[in-house]
């Protein structure tokens, strides 16, 4: 079977009002292949908003919360792109406020207008400082042709997250990250190809990137999209992956993966699960 991902990187920049936030995504969707089955926006995609308020200058980093305002319009607006392009989207990561609790949650919108989410379960230390909780549930979306799951930013870089979730039936996690620094997207980027080449599955890596403006963090990094970097793949493992944040796309193929775990010149899966006692064996 063969799937095909693409990326959208987005630049912060500033607003003058949801519509010119919903322009710039409208822009990156005309370079996304409309025979693309998954399409992939980075983490807190809607924090440029903050921009809107009159009274930007004068915000702190607790202030990030506000753009829980966008949530509805931004969920009318993947959601309708969802569906008339009949693709399914992982629109990336904004906040939402549940009964006074904020979470950073990753929203999936499918082409018959499901609407999934995920909320980040592991937050970054910095992150703490915009008074955001973290979510309980890791489990796989079973939406398209294959079963994925989503790791926003740190959670790649906590391995049992990847396991969990391979071990779940995923062939796909999709990453939408949003790193402050170069040192933070090579972190989530080694991660990301690390849970790939343990857990012999893709891993999908959306940065957000742009310049600082006011509280807003910059964001580094190029996308990618990675594989176990096995012979039935590049010599890198790198499918492809970005050069200054334009969408990228790629058809993968799932069965290469599933020879690969039977027959890869590197069978980790099936190794772990070979030597699990000698894991839980208490050295003296």
């Amino acid at each position: 079977m063969k799937v095909e991902l693409a990326v959208c990187q987005l630049v912060f920049k500033p607003y003058a009002h949801f519509d010119a936030f919903a322009e710039d995504v409208y822009g990156a969707m005309k370079d996304v292949p409309e025979t693309a089955d998954y399409v992939l926006f980075p983490e807190l995609c809607t924090l440029g908003l903050l921009t809107s308020y009159a009274d930007f200058d004068e915000l702190g980093l607790e202030d990030y919360a506000r753009i829980v305002d966008f949530l509805p319009a931004y969920k009318q607006l993947f959601s309708e792109l969802a569906q008339r392009r009949n693709q399914i989207i992982i629109a990336g990561s904004t906040l939402e406020s549940v009964g006074g609790v904020l979470y950073n949650t990753a929203y999936v919108f499918g082409p018959n207008g499901e609407e999934l989410s995920h909320r980040k379960s592991h937050i970054f230390p910095a992150e703490a400082l915009w008074r955001t909780e973290e979510g309980d549930a890791l489990h796989v979306f079973d939406l398209g042709p294959v079963k994925f799951g989503i790791a926003i930013c740190y959670e790649i870089e906590i391995p049992e997250i990847a396991t969990m979730y391979a071990q779940q039936g995923a062939d796909i996690i999709f990453v939408p990250s949003y790193t402050f620094t170069p040192q933070g997207f090579w972190r989530v980027r080694h991660c990301a190809h690390a849970r790939a080449i343990e857990n012999q599955l893709y891993v999908v890596h959306c940065p957000t990137a742009s310049p600082a403006i006011g509280i807003i963090n910059p964001g580094f990094g190029e996308a990618a999209i990675l594989s176990p970097c096995d012979l039935a793949w590049t010599e890198n493992g790198v499918v492809v992956e970005s050069v200054q944040n334009e969408v990228i796309s790629a058809v993968i193929s799932l069965g290469d993966l599933y020879e690969n775990r039977k027959s890869g010149a590197a069978t980790t899966v099936k190794d772990r699960q070979r030597r699990k006692a000698l894991y839980h064996s208490t050295i003296q």
